[in-house]
């Protein structure tokens, strides 16, 4: 369990957030990101930027709409759960700006506000996995992010660069300048499994990167239902086939 004042991040590869919170706080989360409310807590869905930002929302794969958690009494206790396997971290915004892929954002305290932003290189939009729109988290407050595997996280001084899988990208810094470049040719997207380009990032900020993609994880499972299909029966599954099949004949 790892404590942040009063917020707490429980679990280890299936993480919750509880949030203890005072009345007339609030919690700004995605839909269907609450686990258990205790306490009095009043809950609204709420059209951030009315339609047009709606469907903005929309065109990043999330709902359109945002909810809101008020307390009404002290001691309320909220708790709420990524919806993929991975880690939740933490990141104070001080009058300032993150750049997120879609799915990235939880949750957020204090005076945070949500919108999406569109890339700022065409070639990053065309190859860089997430396509044209990023979400735009800015502000003043805690911002709960949540991404599959494990967090890295990395500082980069001005005009140090990083190359990142495309799909391994959560967050950076508006600071950062990002765009895709090619690491190899035909031969290497084919066979050696990276793909042909990469994100291509420059400091000066803070990037965060996910050791384990859900789109990757979705991929090997998918790969992996009809191949090991009969594999788990081995010989006692055959022959308690065979078996039946005798049975059911007589």
């Amino acid at each position: 369990m790892f404590l942040f004042m009063k917020y707490s991040i429980m679990g280890d590869d299936m993480q919750a957030l509880i949030i203890s919170l005072s009345s007339g706080e609030m919690v700004l989360s995605e839909a269907g990101a609450m686990m258990y409310m205790r306490g009095g807590i009043a809950i609204d869905a709420h059209l951030k930027g009315g339609l047009i930002g709606g469907l903005k929302r929309a065109l990043t794969r999330e709902s359109l709409f945002l909810v809101t958690y008020t307390a009404s009494a002290d001691g309320a206790e909220l708790g709420l759960a990524a919806p993929t396997p991975g880690h939740m971290k933490q990141v104070s915004l001080q009058n300032s700006t993150l750049i997120c892929q879609r799915d990235a954002f939880l949750c957020a305290t204090g005076q945070i506000e949500t919108d999406v932003t569109f890339t700022k290189r065409l070639g990053f939009g065309f190859f860089g996995g997430e396509g044209f729109i990023l979400q735009k988290i800015s502000g003043t407050g805690e911002v709960f992010l949540h991404a599959g595997g494990n967090f890295v996280e990395k500082e980069l001084s001005a005009n140090e660069t990083i190359d990142i899988d495309t799909g391994c990208l959560v967050a950076m810094d508006d600071s950062v300048d990002y765009d895709i470049r090619s690491i190899g040719n035909i031969k290497t997207s084919l066979f050696a499994g990276e793909g042909l380009f990469v994100a291509h990032l420059t400091g000066p900020g803070k990037v965060l990167i996910q050791t384990l993609p859900f789109a990757r994880m979705a991929e090997k499972i998918a790969s992996a239902v009809g191949s090991t299909q009969g594999e788990s029966r081995g010989v006692a599954g055959i022959g308690g086939n065979i078996v039946k099949g005798i049975l059911s004949g007589s």
